[in-house]
């Protein structure tokens, strides 16, 4: 079976980039799987996850400017090249079925192209963050474009959403839920004795890093002996504004931007708690690795990922925005290490449920069903 992976890229860190790293991995290790990687605006560079060797990699080099919206003038003019370029690869490779990883232009044309192929498209965002704009959008243009993308994911062969709350959103009735796959479990997993928290993931506002530093500026008027590392890269003038928060507090010797690591698993078993505080999320992998490596979670009940990870035999949902709340939880973490070991052994437990075995078997299934029915 031959499969074609679309993606603007895979040299930057994130979770879509790693996702694809270990799905397309599984498929390259077994010899009844031909896979291929097309990217958009790979740039020669390198890719920041570990690719199997056996994958074929295609960069088509339409290289959007990515400081403007996909509908902008300048980006607009680039379209009937990419088009062309991925019309013609998909005739050349001649595969059995597609997959639209990231969400880019190509989300928008791929289903009326090469239409002998199956085509599925993947979210990994909630689409929660549209409702407010589908219920008053703020011009006509707007209200169409929503009609216009609701059409386009009503022609894909499958839409495969990330829990069962986001099927609300869809208008259409071709969706199917699978889970993020594991991407890692370690042999050991953190005794939950190290006085360090820990976040992880895009250093952007939609992932309310400011808001955990005004957490934590709570917390450490109670409890002045733990630490807070995040990790990830990111926007610039946000990391400014975070480094400028904990100068404010005065935090600056216990919470700390770390930076991206190739290396997330060791940083969890030297920690103890992991947090999230993000506006919204839809199936944070992120969460499955830090249960995977035994750490209890504290997170904000955001729409609409960590709910569906999270429960209190392994962690704590808290009510968006409680600032407070959060606060008092994580001191009730820290002072009690007897509870955080049991929280963390169940959080183990937990991610096994999301092994690599287990979810690729839902692809598979959806890759033979789909397959079949168009013939």
């Amino acid at each position: 079976m031959k499969i074609v992976f679309i993606i603007d890229q895979v040299y930057l860190h994130g979770g879509i980039e790693r996702v694809l790293s270990i799905k397309a991995n599984y498929f390259a290790e077994n010899e009844a799987y031909e896979v291929h990687i097309l990217t958009t605006e790979q740039k020669n560079n390198t890719a920041c996850y570990y690719f199997h060797e056996n994958i074929i990699f295609k960069d088509l080099k339409i290289n959007y400017n990515r400081k403007k919206s996909y509908f902008h003038p300048v980006n607009l003019k680039k379209l009937p090249k990419h088009i062309q370029a991925l019309k013609s690869n998909l005739k050349r490779i001649k595969p059995d079925i597609v997959v639209v990883c990231s969400h880019s232009t190509d989300t928008y044309f791929i289903p009326f192209i090469n239409k002998n192929i199956p085509k599925i498209k993947e979210f990994h965002y909630s689409k929660h963050i549209e409702q407010k704009g589908r219920k008053n959008p703020r011009n006509l243009l707007k209200k169409y474009f929503y009609k216009f993308a609701d059409y386009v994911e009503s022609k894909y062969d499958k839409l495969i959403i990330l829990n069962q709350d986001e099927i609300k959103y869809y208008k259409t009735n071709n969706t199917t839920v699978v889970p993020n796959p594991l991407t890692f479990f370690p042999d050991k997993i953190s005794n939950t004795s190290e006085k360090r928290v820990i976040a992880a993931g895009r250093i952007a506002p939609v992932k309310g890093y400011d808001i955990l530093i005004d957490i934590w500026n709570i917390v450490h008027k109670k409890n002045k002996d733990w630490v807070l590392n995040i990790y990830g890269h990111g926007e610039p003038s946000y990391i400014g504004l975070l480094q400028d928060k904990i100068n404010k507090y005065g935090l600056q010797e216990v919470v700390f931007l770390k930076g991206s690591t190739n290396n997330i698993e060791e940083k969890m078993l030297n920690s103890s708690i992991f947090v999230m505080t993000s506006h919204n999320e839809c199936f944070p992998l992120v969460l499955l690795e830090a249960q995977a490596c035994g750490l209890p979670i504290i997170a904000f009940d955001c729409p609409s990922g960590p709910r569906n990870i999270i429960n209190r035999e392994n962690g704590s949902i808290i009510e968006l925005y409680d600032n407070e709340a959060f606060a008092l939880k994580l001191l009730s973490y820290m002072n009690n290490m007897i509870d955080l070991e049991r929280l963390g052994i169940n959080a183990r437990i937990n991610s096994s449920l999301y092994s690599i075995e287990r979810v690729m078997k839902k692809w598979e299934n959806i890759f033979n069903i789909l397959i079949i029915k168009k013939l």
